[in-house]
């Protein structure tokens, strides 16, 4: 079903919250773009201008890419989608990031998911990948048929160096402390909406109500670019 009126939104929510399965949703229900930020690093790297170039420069090193060059190919993406609404994931990751981007573009709503990090820690820690294809199985949700094997080729799963509880709560703190100035300009902006617990099947629900009654309603003047 498309939206009923195009709006533009940005998801958050810590690494193994299930944003990206709360956001796939909001695409399979509402018929919106979506846009992951770290995608659209990767395709900017495969092509072959000036600023892809620097970008490549910039991976090559290891170095981070600045906000200001982050900011310039995502904006450019996003107003391909000003008209129709979009759905942003992976951005921002700071307050500064935030700013610039509201200065650049206004988003009309937020949606904050908040899971225990006891329930993402466990969540992680079962987590296992099959490398070559990105398939991913958890021993408890959505384990492999076999043990250890992946479901299509039987070739052996490795789980990631940081899915380990001691760096995963590392990555944790990391996550709250860049992301709770970015939260509270949300809320001072009057755009924010949290959803809290410890199942995306049980957080979608409440998700899907506030979505339906936002999109039959007029954008504000508040929030309207």
């Amino acid at each position: 079903m498309a939206s009923q009126i195009a709006r533009r939104l940005v998801i958050l929510g810590a690494p193994g919250s299930g944003k990206s399965t709360i956001a796939t949703r909001i695409v399979k229900a509402y018929g919106m773009p979506y846009i992951v930020a770290g995608d659209l690093v990767r395709q900017n790297i495969q092509q072959q201008s000036e600023e892809s170039r620097t970008i490549r420069e910039y991976v090559n090193k290891g170095l981070l890419l600045s906000d200001d060059l982050i900011l310039k190919f995502l904006v450019d993406e996003l107003e391909k989608n000003r008209e129709h609404g979009f759905l942003l994931e992976g951005y921002p990751r700071t307050l500064n990031q935030a700013e610039m981007l509201y200065r650049q573009m206004k988003v009309d709503h937020v949606i904050a998911i908040h899971v225990p990090a006891d329930e993402i820690i466990n969540r992680l820690n079962d987590r296992w990948f099959h490398l070559s294809s990105g398939r991913v199985y958890n021993r408890l949700w959505s384990p492999p048929k076999e043990a250890g094997k992946d479901d299509v080729t039987g070739e052996p799963l490795a789980q990631r160096e940081d899915d380990i509880p001691a760096v995963i709560r590392h990555r944790l703190n990391a996550y709250n402390k860049n992301t709770n100035p970015i939260i509270q300009f949300y809320k001072q902006l009057g755009i924010l909406q949290d959803f809290h617990g410890r199942e995306s099947d049980k957080i979608w629900p409440e998700v899907k109500n506030y979505l339906d009654h936002i999109l039959k309603e007029p954008i504000s003047q508040k929030v309207a670019a």
